[in-house]
């Protein structure tokens, strides 16, 4: 099949379009023909050589964690899917014309939601729902900070907050106020001017996908006893203060991204997409992602 490679460690050129062997469909897993995938920050992180837990790379390797496509075979004690159904999983290898994962990484597609398109989805929305729901843990009427709120996450995060019934302000630059203001939160403030921050109300918990000393100064807001869920490095000093701190590493989880395929469907939530390049351009497509494109960068397979 046709995948793209990563040869080695370093820049874009390293990625490499080759014929590589099918991967085999095992007990409880499902093997998709891969319509769509895209471009997520682990993977130029992989490609540069970064270390992640349970991410070990063993070169030549097939990145990619977003795959949209459809279901070619299903394994053994599979139940919920079967051959010709359109499926949106949080996978491993998604850079390659096929792809198998477990049955659980799966989520199935509506027929009113582009296929390609899906593949925007699965990273981001486990990310920011598992932020959300697994990080701050926020009750109804708590308040909550999400910082980054315009980024993929960042609007995942949002939308599972408010949905949880939290009281939401998002934390973004100065320049951003308007866009952020559409997310149709309680407020906003802007993270790059330090007076604005002190200005924010006490904080039950903050969803954090920035990190550095910007979440740092944002712990005075916090009320002893409340928690940061991020994606990123623990703050510094949020124990010392009382606050619970809780790092957040997607998984798979089949009912939370299947609610979140359906959101994407249903026009309620939405995942900006920058661009959609071909296979043929991948080291194009994660140079663009890379730079920073202001949403998504999709792969057609």
């Amino acid at each position: 099949m046709r995948a793209a490679v990563l040869a080695g460690y370093g820049g874009v050129d390293q990625l490499e379009l080759r014929e590589v062997a099918e991967p085999k469909t095992g007990l409880g897993q499902i093997k998709v023909d891969v319509v769509g995938a895209s471009i997520n920050p682990i993977d130029w992180k992989l490609r540069k050589g970064a270390k992640r837990p349970g991410m070990n790379l063993e070169l030549p390797a097939i990145l990619g964690r977003d795959a949209a496509g459809k279901v070619l075979e299903v394994g053994s004690g599979v139940r919920r899917f079967r051959a010709g159904d359109r499926g949106d999983g949080l996978v491993m290898g998604a850079y390659g014309k096929r792809v198998v994962a477990n049955e659980e990484a799966w989520a199935e597609v509506p027929m009113n939601l582009d296929l390609g398109d899906a593949a925007a989805i699965p990273l981001v929305a486990l990310t920011g729902a598992q932020l959300v729901d697994e990080g701050v843990r926020p009750h109804a009427g708590d308040l909550v900070l999400v910082t980054g709120a315009l980024g993929g996450v960042g609007r995942v995060a949002v939308f599972v907050a408010k949905s949880r019934g939290a009281k939401v302000w998002v934390g973004v630059r100065a320049a951003q106020r308007e866009s952020a203001a559409a997310l149709g939160v309680e407020g906003v403030v802007a993270l790059d001017d330090k007076v604005d921050c002190r200005r924010l109300p006490t904080l039950d918990g903050i969803a954090d996908t920035v990190g550095g000393p910007t979440t740092q100064r944002l712990l005075e807001r916090v009320r002893p006893g409340g928690s940061v869920g991020t994606v990123v490095e623990e703050p510094s000093g949020a124990r010392e203060r009382g606050v619970e701190v809780r790092h957040i590493w997607a998984h798979q989880d089949a009912d939370r991204l299947a609610s979140m395929v359906r959101a994407v469907a249903e026009g309620t939530l939405v995942i900006p997409i920058a661009g959609r390049l071909p296979l043929s351009e991948i080291r194009e497509a994660q140079d663009l992602a890379e730079k920073g494109a202001g949403g998504k960068v999709l792969l057609r397979l």
